[in-house]
């Protein structure tokens, strides 16, 4: 039986765009924070409970759907503190980027304690409040059957979400999905490097706009790679540092694991890389290699 009453376990940008969009679709919900900032902030809007000890009276006698939106470092912690009041039956779903391989170790350990775990691969960010989320779900069939409702109503045009297959399927899909991610954002910054850099005063702004309409590399990235010009301008102020969350490195080493070349996926991440280097080392070497079989000129540091 379909139910329309869950906790979210976790009240970041993620976790509060969830509970707003399933808020409005008509769900009945309670929010749960570590912070107690986050708690207070959320309490005007959502039904808040200050300890996860409140859980059995939210959900008196009926199955406890909870959904998990933290930090994959926090999962395990997380399980910790819902676990004395989980019952046989009841639904947790891991909504982070967690790592496969965990998801499929705490599917066995709730499984153990007759508790469903799913693991659902989310995709949309902040926009997907608005817009619907795209959800790769992993699991037990049942399990996803008993909170299919709940995956549409929260899916791009409500078809935006599958069952993949059995526990990890869901991590491992988001996964590989972030990894070529990662390549398609490397692709856009080197093609509108050449862009700035050629002999044409482009509005990079207008090429992508137009780079959108209709063409074959047409995407949500270049819509935001326009609105990202529009926010920021030339880019003039923006900080050459770009992070990464993890999930291009396992995907990486999967690909090493299963011999599978995956170049793009690993040049986009070493690029991330680069981009943190203040004072690469290597670079400095290479001038001076040049040096020692050429002669050619070393710009040295001013003293």
């Amino acid at each position: 039986m379909a139910y329309n009453k869950l906790l979210i376990f976790g009240l970041g940008r993620m976790g509060r765009g969830i509970s707003r969009r399933l808020k409005d679709r008509g769900y009945k919900l309670a929010g749960y924070d570590t912070s107690a900032e986050v708690r207070g902030e959320m309490k005007e809007s959502l039904l808040v409970i200050q300890n996860p000890s409140e859980i059995p009276k939210l959900f008196e006698k009926e199955r406890k759907t909870v959904w998990v939106m933290v930090p994959h470092q926090a999962v395990d912690d997380a399980l910790t503190s819902l676990e004395p009041y989980l019952s046989e039956g009841d639904v947790v779903i891991d909504g982070g980027n967690s790592h496969y391989r965990d998801s499929q170790r705490r599917y066995k350990r709730l499984k153990g304690m007759g508790v469903y775990f799913l693991d659902v691969g989310v995709s949309g960010g902040i926009y997907g409040e608005e817009e619907g989320y795209c959800l790769m779900i992993g699991g037990d069939r049942e399990a996803f059957e008993l909170c299919e409702k709940i995956f549409m109503d929260l899916s791009y045009r409500g078809e935006g979400y599958a069952y993949l297959g059995k526990s990890g399927a869901g991590h491992f899909a988001k996964m590989v999905h972030n990894g070529i991610e990662y390549a398609f954002m490397e692709a856009i910054g080197e093609g509108f490097e050449l862009l700035k850099e050629s002999e044409f005063d482009y509005d990079l702004k207008k090429v992508a706009k137009i780079y959108n309409m209709g063409s074959v590399i047409r995407s949500w990235l270049l819509e935001l790679t326009e609105r990202a010009f529009e926010d920021f301008g030339g880019l003039e102020k923006v900080e050459p540092y770009v992070m990464d969350t993890g999930e291009g490195r396992w995907t990486l080493l999967e690909a090493m694991k299963r011999s599978v070349p995956a170049p793009s996926i690993a040049e986009a991440l070493f690029m991330r890389f680069r981009s943190r280097q203040k004072e690469s080392f290597r670079d400095k070497l290479l001038a001076a290699l040049r040096y020692e079989f050429g002669r050619h000129e070393v710009k040295r540091k001013d003293e």
